[in-house]
């Protein structure tokens, strides 16, 4: 095997490792988030949250920033180019996905601080909480759902 498909596969598993830890945090993240949600306890929610603010920083952050680097890497060494439909498609729903994230992440930061001052001052989450956590959830539908159709696009590469 040629050098030059040895890298283009390390890259291609480092892309796609990217893709499986995206959609893999995010999954979890979304999950562990609505169970402490569920719970209505302030000190467990500003736990979780603190968790989970930290896992999106480490890993989803991380990912989000690679992908466009061996996503790039990988047109260029199989000279693919960007009149492939649906890398054009493919990049449109990173940007959408991407306009989703980057909110959730505040609100994240903004829920976790409110659970901890509802804690520490023994008294129920704020209004300000429950329209952070919906608008949250509605969010995570788009930017979630963008996320999907570029794993399908990857795969399919149906135009």
């Amino acid at each position: 095997m040629n050098a030059t498909m040895t890298l283009y596969f390390f890259i291609k598993y480092l892309h796609v490792l990217g893709a499986i830890v995206i959609l893999g945090t995010g999954a979890g993240i979304a999950f562990f988030m609505l169970m402490a949600h569920r719970t209505g306890d302030a000190a467990f929610i500003a736990r979780a949250a603190a968790i989970v603010v930290f896992a999106d920083m480490l890993f989803t952050l991380t990912a989000v920033l690679l992908q466009p680097v061996t996503g790039g890497l990988l047109m260029m060494l199989s000279a693919t180019g960007f009149a492939e439909r649906w890398i054009l498609i493919s990049l449109m729903l990173y940007a959408v996905a991407g306009l989703f994230w980057v909110p959730v992440i505040f609100m994240q930061i903004e829920m976790r601080d409110l659970a901890r001052l509802a804690a520490e001052k023994d008294q129920p989450l704020p209004p300000r909480y429950f329209a952070l956590i919906r608008r949250w959830i509605w969010f995570g539908f788009p930017g979630f759902g963008s996320v999907m159709m570029i794993l399908w696009l990857m795969i399919a590469k149906p135009f």
